[in-house]
């Protein structure tokens, strides 16, 4: 009886599983074609992983021709790299290339389905673009960001002087991809106060088509990625700072006791340790929680400028 029990109830989980699968490509509304504010390297990333993976024409934008020309110069290289190792053919790089077209003009984003920005966690600039974007795009275009820690609701607020006006606000939502987009399968979707729940169901199926794993967060401080990561190397940093270990004894026991490719502190160079403090400055302002406060160590070397593999010196040398 207990057996039967058990799977009667596994039955109907997955066909709740099922039913709710459904739902979302019911509410999800076709991207045919995208659009990507940043040629970064977080940008061409998104870019070139959506030509590849989703099959859509897309649209990078960014305000300087030098920061274009290198993004997808570097799109060039990563599609000879695939080719060099066998994994696509001269034939289907040629055609992933011919999907990524760049442009120094906002008002060319006129006839895309779905646009993500991804330029620096700059709050300001970000709100600018999207009140922009919200008179650039079509009506029907989800307006999505790739920001880290800077909350949604602020920036669909942007998108209109009127609060009760939730045209464009209610189709702004969060792709926040992991670092390196092209090998990262992880991004998470967050909705802000104002996100309808076709925006929400359209970014979950979308970056699923580009091969991602999604994970839907609520709009918090630092999400979930940031929630969790950034205390970790902070307080890796405090125990570095209070001679709980060195740096070599710390990054060691986490890569060789739980696993981790890279130990806290090489991961915070690679991050860059400007960014590290300006989420955690973001999580203790927000939240007023002390257990967020930054590592004293942590704010000494970013005003020392060892902001790590970036400036060439960190925790390690580069």
């Amino acid at each position: 009886m207990t057996s039967l029990i058990l799977r009667t109830r596994a039955l109907n989980a997955s066909r709740q599983a099922r039913c709710f699968s459904t739902t979302r490509r019911q509410y999800a509304a076709e991207v045919k074609q995208l659009g990507v504010i940043g040629a970064g390297q977080m940008g061409l990333g998104i870019a070139l992983v959506a030509a590849q993976r989703a099959n859509v024409p897309v649209k990078l934008i960014d305000a300087s021709d030098k920061a274009l020309s290198k993004g997808l110069a570097f799109a060039d290289k990563l599609l000879a790299k695939d080719v060099a190792k066998e994994r696509i053919t001269q034939d289907q790089a040629t055609e992933i290339r011919s999907r990524l077209t760049g442009s120094t003009k906002v008002e060319d984003l006129s006839s895309v389905d779905f646009v993500i920005e991804a330029v620096p966690e700059i709050p300001q600039l970000k709100f600018d673009i999207f009140a922009n974007l919200a008179k650039v795009c079509p009506s029907h275009a989800i307006l999505a960001t790739n920001t880290s820690s800077i909350s949604i609701t602020k920036i669909a607020a942007a998108t209109t002087t009127d609060p009760t006006d939730t045209s464009a606000s209610s189709r702004v939502v969060s792709t926040h991809f992991m670092n390196p987009v092209p090998i990262q399968k992880g991004v998470e979707i967050i909705s802000g106060l104002q996100t309808s729940k076709e925006t929400l169901d359209t970014a979950v199926e979308f970056c699923k088509k580009m091969g991602k794993i999604t994970s839907v967060s609520a709009d918090t401080p630092g999400f979930l990625a940031n929630r969790i990561l950034m205390p970790y190397i902070n307080e890796a940093v405090i125990c570095l700072e209070t001679n709980v270990g060195d740096r070599d004894s710390i990054d060691a026991i986490m890569k060789n006791g739980t696993n981790v490719p890279m130990g806290p502190l090489q991961l915070a160079d690679f991050i860059g340790l400007d960014t590290c403090l300006s989420i955690m400055k973001v999580l203790y302002n927000e939240t007023g929680d002390s257990k967020y406060r930054p590592s004293v160590l942590l704010r000494k070397m970013v005003d020392a400028g060892w902001l790590g593999k970036k400036s060439g010196k960190g925790f390690y040398d580069y």
